[in-house]
């Protein structure tokens, strides 16, 4: 692993919902939830403002409607949010010749091969002129994680949200890493969660503690030795340039379930 905190991740704030108030100026300030209207929807994302009422992503838009009954519920539109991530995936590539998109609102940057930034300064430098250059040229603010990895540098951007930025620099990692919750980790969902939960593990720290052949007895050989690796902060993880996308996804929520097998085949040409 580097020793520099030259890896950069860059995570929009509440893209769609953000990218949505910056271009109708009678939401700003306002809640709003973006997703799907119809009984079955879904929240995409919700604005900081409607947050504060406890509306987030993934949550059914009927619960959000009964928390936030006068937030603005609005419809996604993808091309515009495409639109505005261009701009800002290019912002990013001027910075190095290797950015790995996550999402439309999210991405790796490896500032040192664009030698873009070599230590600790030249890194914290380029991330506040990259949030800079993101307001300038969309409006809309990201927040920004620098680390000597990958893990850390998208742990460092959570910890920056909103519209902030975070730098871990190198040797502080495991001091940092250790109070945290196991979920923080990348790799441990809910039912890893739950599993190390029972055994007494709560915390990375505690997942450090634990040793690799308890992690290897209770996960398996090649979840045991991840999990192990990354509570002590090791992630050797590369940013790779991606060329082009390995999927594309499309979804959409029905008002009823559909059964009939031509039907299905149909709404699938659709999508």
């Amino acid at each position: 692993m580097r020793t520099t905190p030259t890896i950069l991740h860059l995570d929009m704030d509440a893209f769609f919902a953000q990218a949505e108030q910056a271009s109708k100026p009678s939401l700003r300030g306002k809640a709003v939830v973006v997703g799907g209207l119809g009984p079955r929807g879904v929240v995409a994302t919700a604005s900081y403002e409607a947050r504060v009422f406890g509306v987030h992503s993934a949550m059914p838009m009927a619960q959000a409607r009964r928390l936030a009954p006068n937030a603005a519920y609005l419809v996604p539109r993808f091309d515009f949010y495409r639109t505005i991530s261009e701009q800002v995936m290019e912002l990013l590539r001027a910075l190095s010749p290797l950015v790995e998109p996550l999402s439309l609102d999210e991405a790796f940057v490896d500032l040192e091969a664009g030698s873009a930034a070599w230590d600790a300064e030249s890194a914290e430098r380029v991330g506040r002129k990259l949030r800079a250059d993101i307001r300038a040229v969309t409006g809309l603010t990201g927040s920004v994680g620098l680390a000597a990895s990958k893990m850390l540098a998208k742990i460092a951007s959570e910890q920056a949200k909103p519209d902030g930025l975070v730098l871990i620099r190198p040797g502080t990692e495991r001091d940092l890493l250790a109070p945290m919750p196991v979920r923080t980790l990348p790799g441990v969902g809910p039912a890893t969660g739950d599993h190390l939960r029972r055994a007494g593990i709560h915390t990375v720290g505690e997942l450090a503690e634990a040793g690799e052949d308890e992690l290897v007895r209770l996960l398996g050989k090649a979840h045991g030795h991840a999990l192990y690796a990354m509570a002590l902060a090791h992630d050797e993880r590369p940013v790779v340039a991606e060329r082009e996308a390995k999927s594309v996804s499309v979804e959409d929520t029905y008002d009823v379930d559909i059964h009939d097998r031509l039907r299905v085949g149909l709404e699938v040409q659709r999508l």
